[in-house]
């Protein structure tokens, strides 16, 4: 099924896709702050499917494997959803976006008390055919 012919398009899909063919993943409130994850997502926006994949299985970091994660996912949703081929698949678009933040408290000398902030992130990874892509580097958040 591809894009022109679904009957309810999600404002996500149309923020993300619009009309064009491609599919996306989202993981919401991933325990790692949005200044790691844009690193690692530095590291996959542009890059075909396969060599993101191999970048992320091999990157020292702990939120590679949240990213890898999601691109199996995205290229998943592709080949089911959209009828795509992974071979020919870029990821287009990475968005890190910073979730809630949970506040907890530490105790400190003489009855003192310092605040410690425990940041959360939303990771968007969006995948599209080669011939289709119009690159941009928007998106890096």
């Amino acid at each position: 099924m591809s894009a022109a012919t679904r009957d309810n398009i999600s404002a996500r899909r149309e923020r993300l896709l619009g009309d064009a063919p491609g599919a996306f993943a989202v993981a919401r409130f991933v325990r790692v702050t949005p200044q790691k994850a844009r690193r690692v997502a530095n590291l996959v926006r542009g890059a075909n499917v396969e060599d993101a994949l191999a970048t992320l299985r091999f990157a020292p970091q702990a939120v590679a494997e949240n990213f890898y994660k999601l691109v199996e996912s995205a290229v998943a949703n592709a080949e089911t959803t959209e009828g795509l081929d992974r071979s020919d698949l870029v990821v287009t678009q990475v968005m890190v976006d910073e979730g809630p933040t949970m506040k907890r408290w530490r105790p400190r000398a003489k009855g003192a008390a310092n605040r410690i902030l425990k940041r959360t992130s939303h990771l968007t990874v969006v995948v599209q055919p080669s011939d289709s892509v119009t690159t941009t580097k928007g998106g890096n958040r």
